[in-house]
């Protein structure tokens, strides 16, 4: 399964359901974009440092973005960006998700709706 960012969110402000959702998927995945957001919201070189822990601690693998992914992103953006705002870095999360025939678990329903291919995981804190 592929984590969008708002549960690692969740899951850092300690919301039980969102670390349980983690803990009980057999095989742990990011996307290379949720990577750069959760590093983007550190404070300092500590918070980095604890981000990074954490993926190492409980076994996420970090997924590139290839040429299918960002072709496929392109394709999504050009799509759904008009009719429901489709934003660029929720279009490389979902690819990768789609690229690598992973469910994709997120809270953010309407981000991700409209993409038909995408297995989504609703994740309801």
């Amino acid at each position: 399964m592929i984590f969008d960012t708002d549960i690692f969110i969740w899951t850092q402000r300690g919301n039980k359901k969102a670390a349980k959702l983690m803990e009980m998927s057999e095989e742990r995945h990011l996307s290379v974009q949720t990577y750069m957001e959760l590093l983007q919201c550190a404070k300092n070189k500590n918070q980095h440092k604890h981000i990074k822990d954490f993926l190492t601690t409980f076994g996420f693998l970090v997924l590139p973005l290839t040429e299918n992914i960002g072709h496929r992103a392109s394709i999504y953006v050009e799509e759904y960006t008009l009719a429901s705002g489709l934003r660029s870095g929720d279009a490389i999360i979902a690819a990768t998700a789609v690229e690598n025939n992973l469910p994709l678990a997120s809270s953010n329903v309407r981000h991700f709706k409209m993409i038909k291919d995408l297995q989504l995981k609703i994740f309801k804190p």
